[in-house]
């Protein structure tokens, strides 16, 4: 185990996990990692590999992306562990870990047993503060479909939207598609509830794509949602804070695909992020103000990047996905964000260690 290094705040950094993003979360930690000012903060990388065992010891984050098609096109790797390192189950690794002194946890594990409330629900048992928001906005933020009931309660405007279980499903295909083009129309995203960066998610033009469009949806999750597809800009913002959050500035992704997909995202690097979105400042502060209602309405903490759409014919405003571990890699729109509102990288990292803090310091008031 590590020792503490004299005046320092120790930062457990976790990476990796078991999703699908497993491979962006490595990219997010290595800009984490990056920005945490050495002079205040000792980090201790935690890698957690795709079937679930921890890495404590040694270097985790170059084991984990030896392995990683992200980092290999890199560096040219033939993929084998650089280094062979014991990985260890939770149940051990994890009570050896905290009980070395970790200050803060940072999560930065995307996507199921992750972002999903299962690490958070954890380290509220170990009693050690964590940046991000808690058990049950994680959870609510990681299903789409419980995300979109909570804001409509709260009347924030949506795309229409449905639910077909993977049963309902593998039980009657025919009367599903039916079924989702009179309610929808044609064409409509089908989406894996609980996922993130766009994984799994299809673009069903009409009834013939939508089977193939359900049997991938159905390969990352029971609870499939499927959303009428918006002519419409793509616009992101990012929020800060705990009881009193702020908002940045809003950004334009123009995606290099038909929609801002994996690949759009994280492979061919066509997209374009603009920061501003070049529109006007009562839409700007509209959806400062729908973000800001979001996040309260989720309860949510310490970060989210939140995800809208403007319709391109009418300019209205459609509230589309919330994210409570957003990305932060080096093109990711949330750090980018933060940047163009005047906060560099390592002062946001350095906001979150702190909103995390006293996050922990206002639960220890409740009897």
């Amino acid at each position: 185990m590590h020792e503490r290094r004299r005046g320092k705040v120790r930062v457990a950094v976790l990476f990796g996990g078991q999703s699908s993003e497993h491979d962006v979360s490595l990219r997010s930690a290595e800009t984490v990692m990056g920005a945490l000012d050495p002079d205040r903060y000792e980090v201790v990388p935690v890698g957690i590999t795709r079937e679930g065992r921890w890495l404590t010891g040694g270097d985790p984050f170059a084991a984990l992306t030896a392995t990683s098609p992200l980092f290999a096109l890199d560096d040219g790797s033939t993929g084998e562990p650089a280094l062979d390192l014991s990985a260890e189950p939770a149940e051990r690794a994890v009570p050896a870990l905290f009980s070395a002194g970790i200050d803060v946890v940072f999560p930065v594990l995307h996507g199921p047993m992750g972002e999903d409330g299962t690490v958070q629900g954890f380290l509220e048992l170990t009693g050690v503060p964590y940046v991000g928001a808690g058990v049950l906005g994680s959870a609510l933020s990681m299903d789409k479909a419980m995300t979109k009931t909570i804001l409509a309660q709260e009347g924030l405007p949506q795309a229409p939207w449905r639910l077909i279980t993977r049963k309902e499903w593998e039980r009657d295909p025919d009367a599903c598609t039916e079924w989702a083009g009179e309610i929808l129309s044609w064409p409509c995203f089908v989406k894996p509830a609980n996922m993130g960066s766009s994984v799994g998610v299809v673009k069903a033009h009409d009834p013939s794509e939508f089977p193939a469009a359900m049997r991938e949806a159905c390969r990352f999750d029971r609870r499939i949602l499927i959303e009428k597809a918006i002519d419409a800009r793509e616009l992101e913002i990012s929020v800060l804070g705990n009881d009193e959050p702020i908002a940045s500035i809003v950004g334009e992704v123009v995606p290099s695909n038909e929609f801002y997909d994996y690949n759009a995202k994280y492979v061919d690097e066509n997209s374009e992020l603009l920061v501003p979105a070049p529109i006007d400042r009562s839409t700007m502060a509209e959806i400062q103000e729908m973000a800001i209602a979001a996040f309260r309405a989720l309860d949510l903490a310490g970060m989210a990047r939140i995800d809208f759409f403007m319709d391109r014919n009418s300019d209205h405003i459609y509230i589309n996905e919330v994210n409570t571990i957003p990305g932060f890699t080096a093109i990711s729109m949330y750090p980018r964000l933060w940047q163009g509102s005047g906060m560099p990288l390592d002062e946001l990292v350095d906001r979150l260690v702190g909103l995390a803090l006293e996050r922990s310091l206002e639960r220890r008031r409740t009897v």
